[in-house]
């Protein structure tokens, strides 16, 4: 289902697509012009975390009224960045346009420019107002927003820094970069800029230095990727590091990539090593975890990489499905699931709860939205996607995966919830 204006949708708006993507830079103020729900709706709405400044934590909001519908709000807009500099102190501030202040038709590129020459910091216009359409449009725009006015303005020198990476569409949900970072460290690869999760301003300004651009997540930045690759010759390939074979594939490919073979022998020799040391912890889990089937719903690269992955611990999928993936992420899920799983088609909540009642899962691997289908049909339900709290990426995160799976599957709750309520009085 597509957003439309003015609906609350599944698939949000074009605006909180461009802060998906921008909000996880950590020492940057992010200050949304438009009534103060479109920050409160937005913000940390995707649980990316930080190593360093909390600054993007900051809720800031012009906080559009009534009269500034009436009589604009371009001196409010100005005064809140001057004020957000001088407070605050950020390496930059990124000004995003909202469906209000684009119907009034305030200048934010405009008052951008003027602030700027009056700071020492960018001041970037995003203008992105949720009536373009849905979340991806934004994802895009956030992306054009980067290369046009971030990447490539660092200083320093502009050779490419040797074995090094950008990792492109990894926003660090609930920690997800922090379990793959150390196997880069250990095989001697650079993470020049991580775009955007746990990213700093300065390092995405140098990312036009690294060798190599991973796409995470094919749907959101695919045109950063070519639009670097034309500009700064950076080639780009396509990676998941969720699953153990997922996480070994991506790490050898990236080697093969940076055509260095002493990288591509240790690599090999090092994935080998995890692998089997992962699967040796993620043993137990998978003995209480073997032959469960599970319906399993999610979007972007998690729409193919979750199949593999729950296949490693056993899991069969009787029913998959997505809603926000590229026609390809589709086909792979689809060449990688059981010829008999069926396709979710109708992804509408009775269309849901139809395929529940049919299928009969032991497990649902989704995303947030669909826990209450859950619930309601009292079904072991795992969240995936933003909505989390535990990192699921690298090897270490596959053990945590597992761990969370098999405490979902074998809760005693599930036995509780089968009970007949209220029970029946004896006698």
């Amino acid at each position: 289902m597509k957003a439309l204006p003015g609906e609350g949708a599944e698939r949000s708006c074009a605006y909180d697509g461009a802060r998906v993507v921008l909000m996880p830079i950590t020492d940057v103020a992010h200050l949304v012009h438009g009534p103060i729900a479109c920050a409160g709706n937005s913000w940390d709405n995707r649980g990316a975390r930080s190593s360093g400044s909390q600054l993007f934590r900051r809720g800031l909001t012009t906080d559009l009224m009534e009269n500034d519908v009436v009589y604009g709000g371009e001196r409010k807009l100005k005064e809140a960045i001057l004020e957000i500099a001088a407070h605050h102190r950020p390496q930059a501030i990124f000004v995003y346009a909202t469906c209000v202040s684009a119907l009034i038709g305030d200048d934010v590129s405009a008052i951008c420019e003027q602030a700027e020459q009056e700071l020492t910091i960018p001041v970037i216009a995003v203008n992105c107002p949720g009536f373009l359409g849905d979340k991806n449009i934004g994802n895009r725009i956030a992306g054009e927003v980067l290369f046009d006015r971030v990447i490539g303005t660092g200083e320093g020198p502009d050779e490419k820094v040797p074995l090094s990476v950008n990792l492109i569409g990894e926003y660090n949900i609930a920690g997800d970069l922090w379990g793959i970072l150390p196997d880069f460290e250990n095989l001697g690869i650079t993470v020049q800029a991580t775009i955007t999760g746990d990213a700093k301003f300065e390092d995405i300004a140098s990312a036009h230095r690294a060798c190599l651009n991973v796409l995470i997540c094919s749907k959101s930045l695919t045109n950063l990727a070519r639009k670097m690759e034309e500009k700064y010759d950076i080639p780009f390939m396509e990676g998941s590091f969720y699953g153990i074979h997922d996480t070994s594939e991506t790490l050898i490919n990236i080697a093969k990539a940076l055509g260095d073979l002493d990288l591509l022998k240790r690599t090999k020799t090092y994935v080998q090593k995890k692998e089997e040391e992962t699967r040796e912890m993620i043993a137990g889990y998978k003995k209480c975890l073997e032959h469960k089937q599970a319906i399993l719903f999610t979007g972007g690269v998690k729409t193919w990489s979750m199949v593999s992955t729950l296949a490693e611990l056993g899991i069969n999928i009787l029913a998959g499905g997505t809603q926000n993936s590229t026609p390809d992420d589709f086909q792979r899920m689809k060449a990688l699931m059981d010829p008999t799983a069926q396709i979710i088609e109708d992804t509408s909540p009775a269309g849901f709860l139809k395929i529940i009642a049919e299928k009969k899962p032991d497990l649902i691997v989704a995303g947030g939205k669909t826990k209450y289908l859950a619930h309601k049909t009292r079904t072991p339900f795992l969240d995936i996607n933003h909505g989390r709290k535990l990192p699921y990426a690298g090897y270490e995160g596959m053990v945590t995966f597992a761990g969370s799976l098999a405490r979902t599957v074998n809760s005693p709750v599930w036995e509780l919830l089968k009970q007949e309520f209220p029970p029946r009085e004896e006698g």
